[in-house]
């Protein structure tokens, strides 16, 4: 199938990502991801003409079509790819780039400020980035090249490159920064799943989180408690 050396790159670049697509004419005319970047690049391009009602008209034409809703003035690099695409969100000040993967139910969202403010409230995705399913990034942060966001996690912070973060609120679990190769939803132990060895030692780091976490609300827990003990004592 002739296609031009870009269109080329783009599906091959999802077809790797992908194992479940089986052709290019699939990728090309069935993925809404694949609709919902071309109708993106038509309307970020109005956007930088000043057209402003027909880019968001573009905007929500694709939103009611595909399901993800890309602001105008959202910057994208080259091969981004949502797969499994629903649901997801992408704010006005968000950039995005190149080899970025999402997977459903991402929000890449703001933070309100003052509404006579102009300044960027969303997050920066740098190149090679996996964000798991559902999960929240908020904030003008910066997610660094290859990192990787669980799915479900809520992210507030920078991510350091070639790191994963889970959970809510999102924390670093890894301790030596992840090879940069694919990992599907961006999941921590899939990577070291051939290495029972390192596959204990992920679990190891993921329950050591989670036990500081639960100990840290407990002592948050532990004044109001005493306070109570006494009030019940006078």
């Amino acid at each position: 199938m002739f296609l031009p050396s870009k269109t080329r790159q783009y599906i091959d670049s999802i077809r790797r990502r992908d194992p479940a697509a089986r052709s290019d004419l699939e990728v090309l005319l069935l993925y809404p991801s694949v609709h919902a970047v071309a109708l993106h690049r038509v309307a970020h391009y109005l956007w930088h003409k000043n057209f402003y009602f027909f880019a968001r008209w573009v905007s929500q034409f694709s939103r009611f079509m595909t399901g993800i809703e890309i602001h105008p003035a959202a910057k994208i690099g080259k091969n981004f790819f949502i797969d499994h695409a629903m649901a997801v969100v992408i704010g006005e000040t968000t950039e995005i780039g190149d080899n970025v993967l999402l997977y459903h139910s991402v929000t890449l969202g703001g933070v309100a400020p003052h509404e006579s403010e102009r300044v960027k409230r969303h997050p920066t995705l740098e190149d090679d980035v996996i964000v798991g399913a559902g999960a929240e990034i908020l904030g003008p942060i910066t997610i660094g090249k290859g990192a990787r966001v669980g799915g479900n996690a809520v992210v507030t912070r920078d991510v350091r490159p070639h790191t994963t973060v889970v959970g809510i609120p999102g924390r670093e679990i890894n301790t030596v920064p992840i090879e940069p190769t694919f990992v599907a939803y961006g999941t921590p132990c899939d990577q070291v799943s051939d290495d029972p060895i390192k596959l204990l030692e992920c679990m190891r780091l993921e329950l050591a989180g989670l036990t500081k976490r639960i100990n840290e609300l407990e002592e948050a827990k532990e004044p109001d408690h005493k306070s109570n003990s006494q009030r019940d004592i006078a």
